[in-house]
């Protein structure tokens, strides 16, 4: 036995005095830290074998030294496979099991004896060095850069050391063993909500610990051992906690794994998650049998149940609308395969949608708090495992449409008017070209309405229409279609976050739009029937214009008040040498414009000196206060009509009203007033209007 042991030992220090050998002409910084890694998990295999062996000769039972044996092939088979045939994927996963099994076997193969012994002592001190060296371990990694990031909710290592944990507590009695199986799934809920960057995780982490430090255990009436515990919970817990941090992936990045699924799949992962409630509420209904005070116990419960069941049932009504919806933006996605799906689910109205859930999904959670309050049995582990595997499965679907809610996109609509006409007479009355103008000036109109075709589609706005009209359009006509445009809704009901603008054609030098018939169209015009459309709502309106004289609207816009409004125009500069350099013509800053918001690798630089086309923008006065659009209780009610049920009135009512209160508006007021300063005084040179677009000014 001893011979085979050091036959091991000698092997894995011969494999890496190899290994280090090899990368010695590469030392960097990255492998000195992922030695500290091996450090970590060879001090944490000499801690198992060691307190295993101690149980052993303390017990002297037979199935110890035959795991302890075990263990010890293990290893050794997964050292050869790793540096002999380079199967690293095959290694780990003989050998991250067995660490989770060992060390299950430590906490829950313990006894009073074992305090005393000093194989035990010296196995927990090296299970608390091997914490130590870990944690380093995946600190450094994260800040010197060497941690790559991949959407996953756990990752196979951690997979399987909770299943060997799991598969541990098998030494115990049935009941008990089932109960630290289920805390063991609650262990990975709280994981991946770290993990997703859940709002509630770490709350749910510090419940989670409390609880099962102080009451779980003490359910269980068993001896644990507290270092091998501890060792455990750190290993698991120390990676998804850093990320909460370093991670640097996107919301939908961080749930791709969950996003990506197909819709089949979806709701058939509402079924687990339905026998967890129903088996949670029925461990809770175990509290009527204390009848020492029923005339309290009763009716609290009967109440808490109620308000649970509705809150419930408008939770499972909300999971399966958001998945209906997402099912959508995955066919669109599928269909258009240049555009992501964070701007496929921001054009459908999910961020609306995910705000309301949000405040709905929060209710569920406090039912559930009310119901183990009301209900709570210390003695029960069942019970409490339960609870500590409900509150992060419920957390991750608020943090899921939190963070939809605030990352997404509002929607869009936009709407093109393009007149190719370059002259116009005294009377300000467009007239008929030279025919040797005609095609060049229609190919270059066509060219423009090309790219603003291509804006609408790259960036998924709505497009309410294109017109184009070479011989005008009159002032009746164009007010018909803009009001029109303008009282615009999203299929939910609410109205656009975003309206868009497009003109291009003949303006005189007010800035006024000519029109067919000698008529001309003002700005005050159009914002005077924007607040009649728009009436009480938070909605912004955009203006692009490619025309000769569009800085005079750029110039009023920053006088509105109580409006949304910004105006993004443009300046072609007179070319003194026609002869050697062509002069910019209307269509050239569109081109521009639209290749710099559409091409992420475009080149183009608007504050270079001596630009043909200068860029130039103005926003309201008020800009800087928008926000999307947050739902109203009219929107509420909308939604409540559209997915729910009659009886849950109240509790979506309560959702609103919990979501209405500002604790911090003082807060908020301060802060608006900086931005307005920041935005009217030292206004940036590029505006991101948070659409996926940014204004410019050269």
């Amino acid at each position: 036995m001893c011979r085979f042991l050091r036959y091991c030992v000698s092997h894995c220090l011969h494999a890496a005095m190899t290994r280090l050998e090899e990368v010695n002409g590469e030392v960097s910084m990255w492998s000195s830290v992922r030695w500290l890694g091996y450090l970590s998990s060879l001090n944490l295999l000499v801690a198992l074998c060691l307190g295993l062996y101690a149980r052993w000769e303390r017990t002297a039972e037979t199935i110890l030294i035959v795991i302890f044996i075990l263990a010890l092939v293990v290893l050794g088979i997964a050292s050869i496979v790793y540096y002999y045939f380079n199967m690293e994927r095959l290694s780990l996963s003989l050998l991250h099991p067995w660490l989770g099994f060992l060390l299950g076997l430590l906490c829950f193969l313990n006894s009073p004896g074992l305090q005393s012994d000093l194989k035990e002592r010296a196995a927990n001190y090296m299970l608390l060095t091997s914490v130590a060296l870990r944690t380093l371990w995946a600190l450094l990694d994260r800040l010197f850069g060497c941690t790559r990031y991949r959407p996953a909710f756990l990752t196979s290592a951690e997979r399987l050391e909770l299943a060997g944990f799991a598969a541990a507590s098998t030494a115990l009695l049935l009941q008990k063993s089932l109960s630290v199986m289920v805390l063991v799934v609650a262990l990975a809920m709280v994981m991946v909500a770290l993990r997703m960057k859940a709002l509630l995780a770490l709350p749910n982490l510090v419940c989670f610990a409390v609880i099962t430090g102080v009451l779980f255990f003490q359910s269980l009436d068993i001896t644990t051992n507290p270092f091998a515990l501890a060792c455990f919970f750190s290993q698991l817990i120390c990676d998804p906690l850093l990320d909460v941090y370093f991670s640097g992936l996107s919301v939908t990045e961080r749930w791709q794994p969950f996003l990506a699924w197909r819709g089949l799949w979806r709701r058939l992962s509402l079924l687990p998650l339905l026998v967890v409630e129903v088996t949670f509420i029925a461990l809770s209904a175990r509290k009527l049998t204390d009848l020492d005070q029923w005339y309290l116990m009763i009716p609290t419960f009967v109440v808490c149940v109620l308000f649970w069941a509705t809150c419930h049932m408008v939770f499972v009504i909300t999971v399966w609308g958001f998945h209906t919806k997402l099912s959508d933006c995955q066919r669109v996605c599928l269909s258009q395969l240049g555009s992501g799906l964070d701007k496929i689910m921001a054009s459908k109205g999910v961020r609306h949608f995910c705000l309301i859930s949000d405040r709905l999904v929060f209710l569920t959670l406090v039912s559930t708090v009310a119901v183990a309050v009301a209900c709570w049995q210390a003695s029960s582990s069942i019970f409490v495992s339960m609870f500590l595997l409900v509150l992060p499965l419920e957390s991750l679907f608020h943090g899921l449409f939190h963070e939809l809610g605030n990352s997404l996109g509002g929607t869009c609509v936009g709407y093109a008017v393009v007149i190719p006409t370059n002259y116009c007479s005294p009377d300000g009355q467009p007239m008929l070209l030279p025919p040797d103008q005609v095609q060049e000036l229609n190919r270059r109109s066509t060219g423009m309405l090309n790219n603003v075709q291509r804006f609408f589609a790259h960036h998924l706005i709505e497009v309410f229409g294109c017109d184009f009209s070479t011989s005008g359009v009159t002032l009746d006509a164009l007010q018909a279609k803009i009001k029109s445009f303008l009282e615009l809704r999203t299929a939910d009901g609410p109205r656009h976050d975003t309206y868009v603008i497009f003109y291009s054609g003949h303006s005189h030098r007010s800035g006024e739009w000519a029109l067919s018939g000698g008529d001309t169209l003002r700005l005050d015009h159009i914002l005077e029937w924007w607040r009649e459309k728009n009436g009480s709502f938070c909605s912004r309106l955009i203006f692009v214009l490619d025309c000769d004289n569009s800085l005079p609207w750029v110039r009023e816009v920053r006088k509105a008040e109580d409006l949304y409004v910004a105006v993004q125009g443009a300046t072609l500069a007179r070319v003194s040498d026609a002869e050697h350099k062509d002069p910019p013509q209307l269509g050239d800053f569109t081109s521009q414009w639209v290749e710099y918001n559409c091409n992420s690798n475009s080149n183009i630089q608007w504050c270079e000196r001596g630009r043909a086309v200068s860029a130039d923008y103005g926003v309201s006065k008020h800009w800087s206060d928008y926000t999307l659009h947050l739902p109203t209780g009219s929107d509420v009610t909308n939604h409540w009509s559209m997915y729910f049920p009659r009886m849950t009135y109240p509790v979506v009512q309560l959702a609103l009203w919990c979501g209405g209160l500002n604790l911090l508006w003082l807060c908020s007021a301060c802060l608006r007033c900086l931005k307005r300063v920041k935005l009217n005084w030292f206004p940036p040179a590029i505006l991101d209007t948070g659409q996926g677009f940014k204004l410019v000014r050269s």
